[in-house]
């Protein structure tokens, strides 16, 4: 076990070695400074377990040194006795204003001063305990938040991938409905961004914006259930077949129907409404203004957008300029005018989302789908 060391400060050498002296028979490990200057130098380059400090010195006086050492981070623990012969009120009051822990009167009586020392060197490894389970502590804490961190971060990324292999499945899910028809490949993609753009635009939260990225996509599922004939028809459809055509909305929220995935409640909202009317002439339900979900709002514009834009077995594409125009003059008709306006004031972002994704590759799967057809 190793010895405690105690810090000998005095000008009187006399006392000094009698201190010393004293301290070494009862075990302890000394060492002495004859000065202020010496002591405190010596008191930070060694750190000894305890102090006796004289108060009338040359040079650093007593209260000076232990000042130092209690503003010093590295010295301020180490407990202080002033040895003086000082025994005035005012004395006393100095010494504890400069942090002294205790006092011993010259001249010192041993037995005393062997108490004294014994109390606070037994005070002092209580503290050092406690610093050093304090410290421990804290290395666990650190270390463990460490691997929360850690932890948290690949969760974090394991959601993200779940997340997106989601997004995946739901666009090629979506794909079975609209690979039948050779104009719509990309469809699904464009209107779910300009879904999430508009959603941003409106001031939704990210969770929302997200929740409509992932729901979009969902929105013509129950194409699945249209017959070709009417699907793919190169010219107006008559009342009959326009009921069929109708259907979709409520095929698709069937479809989707009694899931526990945030996304897919939201695409099974939007599969059915989407083409309501903020005049509330639309299909299925007729519902008007705010009735309809914000949701099937924003995909109402976007939808009407893109297919405006886009060639169908029936009909050539509009110019950006005349699909703008038509969304314009829909505003408090056919479309919430809030949604719109969002989207007419996101114009550039809208057309960097046309150019990024084209239909090139789902015309070559359109193809093939429909050559296997003839060959059967």
């Amino acid at each position: 076990m190793n010895r405690s060391r105690i810090l000998c400060i005095d000008d009187d050498s006399t006392i000094l070695e009698l201190l010393t002296d004293y301290l070494e028979a009862l075990g302890y490990e000394t060492l002495a400074a004859p000065d202020g200057e010496a002591g405190l130098e010596l008191a930070r380059k060694e750190l000894p377990d305890l102090i006796l400090l004289d108060v009338m010195m040359p040079g650093l006086s007593g209260f000076e040194v232990c000042r130092a050492l209690k503003e010093d981070p590295q010295t301020r623990d180490i407990p202080v006795v002033m040895v003086t012969a000082l025994g005035e009120i005012e004395d006393r009051v100095q010494a504890l204003e400069a942090g002294a822990d205790d006092f011993l009167t010259k001249p010192v009586a041993l037995p005393e001063l062997k108490a004294r020392v014994k109390s606070l060197l037994e005070v002092k490894a209580y503290r050092d305990h406690l610093k050093r389970h304090k410290e421990a502590l804290e290395k666990e804490v650190a270390l463990k938040t460490e691997e929360l961190q850690r932890a948290f971060e690949a969760l974090r990324r394991a959601h993200q991938k779940i997340k997106e292999l989601s997004l995946e499945v739901i666009l090629r899910l979506s794909r079975a409905a609209e690979y039948r028809d050779e104009h719509t490949g990309e469809h699904i993609r464009r209107m779910a961004h300009y879904c999430a753009l508009v959603a941003r635009k409106l001031g939704l939260n990210e969770e929302a914006v997200e929740s409509i990225l992932y729901a979009a996509p969902l929105h013509d599922i129950g194409k699945i259930g249209i017959p070709d004939q009417i699907l793919l028809k190169p010219g107006p459809l008559n009342e009959k077949e326009w009921e069929v055509m109708k259907r979709h909305t409520e095929i698709g929220a069937e479809i989707l129907r009694g899931t526990q995935s945030g996304f897919v409640k939201v695409g099974e909202i939007v599969a059915l409404y989407h083409h309501e009317r903020w005049d509330g002439q639309g299909y299925p339900r007729g519902l008007k203004g705010s009735e309809i979900p914000l949701a099937a709002r924003i995909v109402a514009v976007a939808d009407v957008f893109d297919a405006l834009t886009s060639e169908r077995p029936y009909r050539k594409a509009f110019s950006v300029e005349e699909a703008f125009q038509i969304i314009e003059e829909g505003l408090g008709s056919q479309f919430d005018p809030k949604v719109g306006k969002a989207f007419l004031e996101s114009r550039e972002e809208i057309l960097r989302i046309k150019e990024t994704f084209q239909d090139k590759e789902h015309s070559k799967l359109y193809r093939l789908v429909k050559s296997l057809r003839k060959s059967r």
